[in-house]
């Protein structure tokens, strides 16, 4: 793991999400630290604890013949047990019941780097028995309880360009970093798809990404995309999905309510990480040398609210809002039968609500966010 131990939100959350007799199901991109993540949450975990992976073939083996006697013979003499990279292993969501069924004073974790796959196996067979949640690549929230926002306000330029995962934050040199998170594009980022789902052109997903990679903040024609990459627009629609499944990409669509200029059959899409977003368009350069700022802020705010919503359980639905005519708020969250619009610009600008957003949508909010305020809505 990283020289440096980031402490992870759910760390703090350990007994509530560990409970006998339901299953905490961890999904998250690969190498953003959910192994290690467990590891310390059961540190301290007083009881009898089995540790296994999809890739242990006499587990699989167990999980998969459903056989309640021979699941509880060699299994249920644990406490709590933790299954990495479940997602191998073919019908785990019903061996995991037999148990969870017959042994309820087990608690139970599996971890997946796709939703894909594990989802399917997992739904069903334990529903109501089972805890979601997803692990990020280091939060901005996480860093600030840890170090404290001027730390972060120093990271900034770093956070856009390099992003956060756990080894790069760690990493000593710009060359370091670069070197990891394009080991990552090349290594890890499409392998849950090519090892599931049967990709006949794996570089037309490469070539997606990086097309999309240019097009944050703006909304994404499946035809436009289908004609670059020569391929049919069902392709592209079904790559979309899968890349959003394996937690690389992000789809936001838009929102209406009232109005027919309002834009709603589009969608944009946004990069889990800055960095892994970089490494596949290989651009490096440093701020003030580069021309897509707005969108790299853009991708950065979005992606760490969403990161907000999903660890303090801020349940919200998520739109860009868009008129014809080109009045746009880059976020808007609908969330306790209220609407909050969020235009996020670099630098502090006094900009207000569109006139027409104002008028339609007269109980809303309304806020800019930029890097002098930046910190107060992402933690």
């Amino acid at each position: 793991m990283s020289d440096r131990w980031y402490t992870r939100f759910y760390e703090a959350m350990t007994g509530s999400l560990l409970q006998p007799g339901k299953v905490l199901v961890l999904y998250g991109p690969r190498r953003v630290g959910k192994t290690e993540l467990i590891r310390a949450m059961i540190s301290t975990f007083k009881g009898k604890i089995y540790s296994g992976t999809g890739d242990n073939q006499e587990l699989r083996s167990l999980l998969e013949s459903q056989q309640l006697t021979k699941i509880s013979a060699l299994l249920g003499g644990y406490d709590l047990i933790f299954i990495d990279e479940a997602q191998r292993i073919p019908q785990i969501g019903y061996g995991l019941k037999l148990l969870v069924d017959s042994h309820p004073n087990i608690s139970i974790i599996v971890t997946g780097s796709s939703s894909l796959d594990l989802s399917n196996k997992l739904g069903e067979p334990l529903t109501g028995r089972n805890k979601v949640r997803i692990l990020y690549p280091i939060s901005v929230m996480e860093l600030n309880q840890q170090f404290g926002g001027m730390a972060v306000t120093q990271m900034l330029e770093q956070l856009l360009l390099f992003g956060s995962y756990p080894d790069v934050l760690n990493a000593k040199s710009k060359e370091d970093k670069v070197e990891y998170l394009l080991s990552i594009r090349d290594s890890y980022l499409l392998k849950d798809l090519l090892e599931i789902e049967n990709i006949r052109n794996p570089s037309k997903l490469s070539e997606l990404l990086k097309l999309l990679a240019f097009q944050i903040g703006h909304e994404v024609s499946l035809n436009e995309l289908s004609s670059n990459l020569g391929i049919a627009k069902q392709s592209v629609e079904r790559y979309l999905d899968l890349l959003e499944k394996t937690f690389i990409i992000k789809r936001v669509g838009g929102f209406s309510r009232n109005l027919r200029s309002e834009i709603t059959k589009t969608a944009r899409y946004y990069f889990y990480d800055n960095g892994i977003r970089n490494a596949l368009i290989n651009n490096f350069n440093l701020i003030d040398q580069r021309d897509d700022i707005g969108m790299l802020w853009e991708n950065f705010l979005f992606i760490e609210r969403i990161k907000k919503q999903e660890y303090k359980r801020l349940f919200s639905n998520n739109y860009f809002w868009r008129t014809y005519n080109r009045q746009e708020i880059d976020l808007v969250e609908e969330r306790d039968g209220k609407l909050y619009g969020y235009e996020f610009k670099w630098k502090q600008r006094k900009i207000t609500a569109p006139k027409i957003w104002k008028e339609t949508y007269k109980d809303s909010d309304f806020e800019v966010i930029s890097k002098d305020n930046f910190l107060e809505f992402l933690i």
